[in-house]
Formats: structure tokens, sequence, C-alpha cells
């Protein structure tokens, strides 16, 4: 079973983008990311057309997160973090597919930084961290648009992000302690290298800034899930695609019983 995850940027706007890169890919499991719709105007119908149920949180015009299945319908589990019931922002949404808890995350990006929304930050992510001791029991992939770079190893060009709250230690260390809670960075155990990257600036010229390259998009597993993790990579081509996001689907493969191809 592959799940991926995508950040694409406004789901309306790249449906193209998406739809292309679904029929190319057969992933079993999609999260997305900024879907920048409401509710009404999520193309449900175009992604069932393509051979995929789907459940999604959306927002007019900012955040949103949707799952996806291939062959089926997933069951959706939760909407929203707990924690903080005045938030209302769509970030987060969980379900069951296959036997797997899925979690699609949308974390925010927290810039300016320091200020209010830096700190709006830390606070969702501290939410997450709590929330995620829960989920370390089940077979649970947390997937999504962290933003957060762990590492100096996840940016082509470290220096330029120093000011940048995706790069601050603060946002690095709460990572890091995802991981020291027992969840796997699924993508760096199979590729240790540096070079592994999910999200490129906009260019004005044809094409995008490849001096620029993050690791911000993760497929974190619990710890049953570790010794099933068969392989991973970054779909890059598709950043290069007409009109595309600015990020490019990151995905893992599950040795998981009930594989759909």
């Amino acid at each position: 079973m592959t799940i991926a995850t995508f950040n694409v940027n406004g789901v309306n706007g790249r449906l193209p983008v998406l739809l292309k890169w679904l029929n190319e890919t057969t992933h079993d499991v999609v999260c997305l990311q900024e879907l920048k719709t409401s509710d009404e105007k999520f193309p449900v119908g175009a992604l069932n057309d393509a051979g995929y149920g789907a459940i999604w949180h959306g927002q007019k015009s900012y955040n949103g997160v949707a799952i996806l299945a291939r062959g089926r319908q997933p069951l959706q589990r939760r909407s929203g973090l707990p924690g903080d019931p005045d938030d209302t922002h769509s970030r987060y949404i969980e379900a069951e597919v296959g036997g797997l808890v899925i979690g699609c995350i949308y974390l925010p990006n927290g810039n300016p930084a320091p200020g209010p929304k830096f700190d709006y930050k830390l606070s969702w992510f501290q939410r997450l961290t709590s929330y995620a001791q829960t989920l370390l029991k089940y077979d649970t992939v947390l997937c999504g648009d962290y933003n957060v770079v762990p590492t100096a190893s996840d940016a082509v060009v470290p220096a330029r992000w120093l000011a940048d709250a995706v790069y601050f230690p603060e946002s690095r260390q709460a990572y890091a302690d995802m991981l020291t809670m027992g969840w796997t960075d699924a993508v760096r155990r199979i590729h240790p290298e540096k070079g592994v990257y999910t999200y490129w600036n906009f260019s004005n010229r044809h094409g995008y800034d490849r001096s620029s390259g993050l690791r911000m998009d993760h497929l974190l597993i619990s710890p049953a899930l570790s010794p099933r993790l068969q392989g991973a990579g970054v779909d890059v081509l598709v950043r290069g695609w007409e009109k595309p996001s600015d990020h490019a689907p990151a995905w893992i493969e599950l040795n998981w019983p009930g594989k759909s191809h």
C-alpha cells in the first residue's frame, strides 16, 4: 500500500495537476493540504470519477485538508485537533483506510516570526504532539505539510532560512520531540542522505528556483509500522508541470494487508 501527501496550494486551481498525478501514480491513500476552498466547492465529483473516495475539511480561501482513498471511501475518525475549541482553522482530518489510521496535517507556517503567528504555530504543534501520543498504539501514518525543515540536510542552502519560522530552532525541536516519542520519519529512514526535497520557491523564470529546495512534507509512522516500511520517495517531476503547486508529493510504501493493486 502506498500513502502520499501533497500540498496542492489550491485544489480547484491545481485540479488538472492533481488529476494527472493521481492517474499516473495510483497511490492508495492521498492526503491533501492547503485546499483553499469551502466544503461545498471541494471537487468531490472529479475525484470520484478518478477512482477516489474522499473526506475533507475545507475553509474558504485558506487552509483545508482532505484524505483520498483509491477504490474505497475513507472512514472519518476526526476533524480538527483537540485542545482549543476556539481554533477555527481547518488543519487536521483523520480517517481509517484499510485498517490504517491516517492523519492529514497542515501545520501553521508561523511567519512572520517571532510574533503571534509563530506563537500559534508552536501552540498548534504542542496540541498535535499531545494528541499524537494517543495514536502511537495504533497502526498510524501522520502525514502532511509540517512547515518544518528538521535538519540542515533538509535544505539545499540552510543559511537562506535562518530567519524563517520553518527553520527556527523551536520548530525543529518540536518535530524532534515527535520522533523522540516513537514516531519514525519514513522518508528519511529510506533516504538518509541529503538531497530529498518537497518544496521549491516559485521563480520569475519558467520553472522554479532549485536552490531553494526544502523538505518539509513528512510522513511519520507509528512503531508497529516501522518494520513494514518498504520504500519512500518524492514525485519531483510534478513540481515542473504546467501551473504546479510549490510543493511536490511525497510518498511511502508499506507492506500492508488488503493492498488494492
